[in-house]
Formats: C-alpha cells, structure tokens, sequence
C-alpha cells in the first residue's frame, strides 16, 4: 500500500526521462548542426584532420538518434499524453497539443530523412545527398519551437538559458561559416543573415505570447486527463499527493 501512494504522489520516472531524453537531444542535434556549419567544406579547422571532424559530427549524429529514440519511447510508454507510435512519424495527428508533438515528429522525419540516405550516400551520390542533408539544418529550428511548445519546463529559468544557449551557439556558426565565406556568397549570405534574425526574433515572439503567460497548457491542447486510480468521490477536492502528480505534469499552466 505504501508503495502504491509513492507512486500515486508524482509522475512516474518515464515522465523524467522523457523530458530528459528531450533536453539531451536537441542539445546534441544543436552541437551537431553548429558542427556541420562551421566546419564543413573548405572552412574546416586547420587544427584538426578531416576525418576527425568528419567522425565527431558522425558520431554527435548517433547520440542525437539514441536519445532521440529514447525521448520517443519513454514518451510513448508513460501513457500520460496518449502518445502512440504513429503520432512520432505523422505530424499533427496527436490528441496532446497536436501542433506542438507534430512539429517534433517533423523533426523526426527529416532525421530519420538524413540518417537514410547517409548510409546510402555512395549510390545516392554526392549533390543529391548533399540536397537530403540540408534537411538536418532545417529539423534544427522545428525541433527547437517542438521544446518550447511541448515542454512543461519552457517557463523555468534554466530552461530559457538553456534555449538561448542553443540559439547562441548555432547563430555563432552560421556567423563564423559567413566571415570565412568572404565576398564570394553574397546570396548565401543574404538568406543566411536573414534566417539569424528570423529564428530568435520568431521563437522570442512566441514565448512571450505562448508558453511564457498563463495557461499556455490549455491553449496548446496539453489538457489530457489522467487515467483514474480510484473510484470518483463527488465534491472531493483532490489530495495533496494527486495535486502535486497534476502540478508536476501541468506545471506550464500554474497561475
């Protein structure tokens, strides 16, 4: 019986590693990105050997897969949202704040779009996997706004660093890629600068106006009911440890 309440005084532990697996892996994929940016082509480190940086990109690539894939799993198996394997692959078509886990399920799929023809590239050829690959640096952005969207941490302070930190390091890439571009990608360097201003000032936008203000859980469409552990009593206001379980999962919407 003992056992029972500690269980019923908080979400499960599926529920921290969700949104640990989620944290870890768009910090690897924003690394990875950075990484691509700034040290692709021509304008790798002279330091380093290019294989060398060819196989930490690689293998950053991996580790985003792997905690990719246990965010996903661990989501799915908490039951708490109603997550099911299709909601991870086909955008838009969850119960819980469908916009939101549809944007990480495109994020999903351009990944997964990547991983594919990376390990076909010798029959695909380079300037159609070179095309493909692109599609990482766009999973970049969607995958940010599906954190902020989704996760009940948006609103913490370390969260909020944690996601300047993010926008910081790829912006600083993207930046050092264009000064050692030069004056020969002057078109490059036009939709580049504007994608550096669009993304912090869209994601700042959207903060401020979504999950920054009260009762961002409801407008997203976060409002999944939990599955009843007792027979209803009417009139009964809930106990400490059931508000706390709704507290820690809804945490976003507390005004």
């Amino acid at each position: 019986m003992n056992g029972a309440v500690l269980l019923a005084s908080g979400p499960s532990p599926l529920w921290y590693a969700t949104r640990a697996g989620g944290t870890v892996s768009l910090v690897l994929l924003t690394a990875t990105v950075a990484l691509g940016v700034a040290a692709a082509g021509r304008y790798a480190p002279v330091r380093l050997g290019r294989f060398e940086v060819s196989a930490l990109h690689r293998n950053l690539s991996l580790l985003t897969l792997a905690f990719l894939g246990l965010h996903i799993v661990t989501a799915i198996t908490d039951g708490y949202a109603h997550l099911t394997w299709p909601t991870a692959f086909l955008p838009f078509i969850a119960s819980y704040r469908p916009l939101w886990v549809g944007l990480g399920a495109v994020a999903l799929d351009l990944l997964l779009a990547v991983a594919v023809t990376s390990a076909v590239r010798g029959r695909l050829g380079r300037r159609r996997w070179k095309a493909v690959h692109w599609l990482a640096y766009a999973a970049w952005p969607v995958a940010l706004f599906h954190a902020a969207g989704t996760g009940t941490d948006t609103r913490l302070s370390p969260q909020l660093a944690l996601y300047a930190a993010c926008l910081l390091t790829v912006v600083a890439a993207v930046w050092w890629r264009l000064v050692r571009a030069g004056t020969q990608a002057d078109r490059v360097r036009r939709w580049a600068t504007a994608a550096l201003l669009l993304v912090p000032a869209t994601l700042v936008a959207f903060l401020a106006a979504g999950p920054l203000r009260p009762g961002w859980a409801h407008r997203a469409g976060g409002m999944t009911p939990a599955p009843a552990t007792a027979p209803a009593v009417p009139h009964q206001s809930p106990t400490p440890q059931q508000q706390a379980q709704q507290d820690e999962h809804e945490g976003d919407d507390a005004e």
